[in-house]
């Protein structure tokens, strides 16, 4: 019993060493395949969540819904049969990593239920920071919830008819959505599948990504649509880009596969703040965010940072498989030292209840990769990697290297320290986990066991990724909205900078209530980068703030505050 105790913590802290993105969603209108689409379309989104996945399907003729989940790859859980049993005419589907909600099945999506005007069932990617204090709203009104899951909060706030709804008439799911938007803060992309068709929406600020393609057939004509997180998904299932939903936007597919689209209006959405780790690490490379193609981005990245933190003694630059080897590249060209592989990675190593024997975490490490000595040996190496969380992996990562005996072993990240949680879906949610609140780049350059380390600044990374060059055919021509005129940064940065761009004590108070939010005051040499917020939280009920250190000539908003 012990021993399967360890072994659950060791793999509970497999899944905080890995920055994970929380989910994947997609939405199909494509008559007689629905089903089958999205099959295929989640294969491409399996990188967004590997916990469990879902699909729910119906057909035009009736507004029967059928509903698949499962916990496990998306393989492991869809067989032929399953796919020939959900077919339709339209579908959604999930794939999912738990933020808000335990990983159960019961928390898997996606979430359906009987509403007055039929059934709905939906999909979301994201976290939703006001769920708590909707949660009670609703609860108070003498509403059940099932779950812990922000889903379900979205589902029973869409089913709720508007003050001036006709009970017996048709339901209103544009001011619907409208009214989630004035209620809820946070990260979403959803997809919803009523009776009515297919409706897709994002949040005001656009945190969290979602596109739009045409599904057409050999000779051209269009036979239907996808939404997806990412334009990977668009790519696999051969369906032309039509336009990403823009922050606040809503997409409806009617029964008939009429697509309309409605723009947010000015009232709700102010600025834009994408979530800039798409970029760094969650996105697949060949995917697209406003016409920059993530594999170059990364690129980008690397150059700036070599510009920032060249090494010029390397005899070689490599990257840590997989989602490092465009940035390592890009290091490579920037300086002229020779881009090679210096580990092999083990791809079909996967979650799994069988743990490492001797319960160690570098065990695990040494299952996924193996050095390349002939490559390594006597050389003096840069390894570049797109992020530093616990600083776990990337500690066994370089005594993995050092016993190719390397001359020397060079740290470069291609990306900023993480030192603030996130509280918009992405599953590093308090500051006790993360090395770079509790450690000065120096101390973690001794903990990794490095003979350097640079990161790459704030300001370079949000420079590297505007300056990519745009594919004029993933560009949305937004003539048909009204663009905010906003000075502030089009990025999301708050787990680097601290600057949240919205209200976050709800999220905050959730965790506090649960126990699991432990954040211990630190204090930073003046050298650090960036906004540093000093926190301490022993047991949720005492709490000290200092006031931030500013070393790059930022000034803390309303928005950047202690957690009390």
């Amino acid at each position: 019993e012990k021993q399967r105790e360890t072994e659950t913590e060791t793999e509970e802290k497999e899944k905080m060493e890995e920055i994970k993105e929380k989910c994947g969603v997609l939405g199909v209108y494509h008559p007689g395949r629905a089903a089958r689409s999205t099959y295929f379309g989640l294969y491409a989104l399996q990188h967004r969540g590997q916990e469990g996945a879902g699909v729910a399907s119906s057909s035009i003729k009736n507004a029967t819904f059928k509903c698949h989940r499962g916990m496990g790859l998306v393989p492991q859980i869809f067989s032929e049969e399953t796919i020939r049993e959900l077919e339709g005419d339209m579908a959604i589907g999930h794939t999912r990593y738990s933020t808000f909600g335990s990983s159960e099945l019961i928390n898997a999506q996606p979430f359906s239920i009987d509403t007055l005007h039929g059934p709905l069932a939906l999909v979301h990617n994201g976290q939703i920071t006001t769920a708590t204090a909707l949660r009670k709203k609703l609860m108070a009104k003498g509403l059940g919830m099932f779950t812990r899951s922000d889903s379900e909060v979205l589902a029973q706030l869409l089913a709720r008819p508007l003050e001036w709804e006709d009970e017996n008439g048709s339901p209103d799911w544009e001011n619907r959505i409208r009214s989630i938007m004035r209620q809820s803060q946070g990260a979403y992309s959803v997809v919803i599948m009523t009776g009515d068709g297919l409706f897709a929406f994002r949040d005001p600020l656009g945190l969290r990504p979602l596109c739009v393609g045409a599904i057409k057939n050999d000779v051209g004509e269009r036979e239907g649509y996808v939404v997806a997180s990412e334009t990977c998904a668009l790519e696999t299932l051969k369906a032309e880009f039509v336009r990403e939903v823009p922050p606040g936007g809503i997409v409806c597919i009617d029964r008939k596969g009429k697509m309309n689209f409605s723009p947010a209006p000015r009232q709700i959405q102010t600025r834009s703040a994408f979530c800039i780790f798409e970029f760094v690490y969650f996105a697949r490379p060949d995917s697209s965010f406003g016409g920059i193609l993530v594999h170059q981005a990364r690129q980008q990245l690397g150059r700036q940072l070599a510009r920032e933190h060249p090494c010029p003694e390397a005899d070689m630059v490599m990257g840590v498989p997989d989602s490092s080897t465009a940035a390592a590249i890009g290091f490579s060209m920037e300086t002229g030292a020779p881009f090679n592989e210096g580990l092999t990675k083990n791809r079909y190593i996967a979650r799994s209840f069988i743990q490492p024997s001797d319960k160690s975490r570098q065990s695990t490490i040494a299952m996924k990769y193996n050095p390349l000595h002939a490559n390594l040996q006597g050389k003096n190496v840069v390894v570049v990697d797109d992020s530093i969380v616990r600083g776990n992996t990337l500690m066994y990562l370089v005594r993995l290297l050092r016993e190719a005996k390397p001359k020397s072993i060079h740290i470069r990240i291609s990306s900023p320290p993480v030192r603030h949680p996130c509280f918009m879906g992405i599953n590093m949610s308090t500051y006790e986990e993360l090395i770079a609140n509790k450690k000065s780049i120096e101390e973690i350059r001794v903990h990794l066991g490095a003979n350097s380390l640079g990161y790459l600044s704030v300001n370079g990374m949000e420079k590297a990724i505007l300056s990519s060059e745009k594919d004029p055919n993933k560009v949305t021509i937004e003539e048909d909205v009204e663009k905010p005129k906003s000075k502030e940064s089009p990025f999301c940065k708050a787990c680097f900078d601290g600057q949240y761009p919205l209200d976050i004590e709800d999220m905050v108070g959730s965790m506090l209530e649960s126990k699991t939010l432990a954040v211990r005051q630190t204090s930073f040499p003046s050298y650090a980068e960036g906004m540093v917020v000093d926190c301490e939280v022993a047991d949720g009920s005492q709490s000290q703030k200092r006031k931030a250190t500013d070393t790059t000539n930022s000034v803390p908003n309303k928005k950047q505050r202690s957690i009390e």
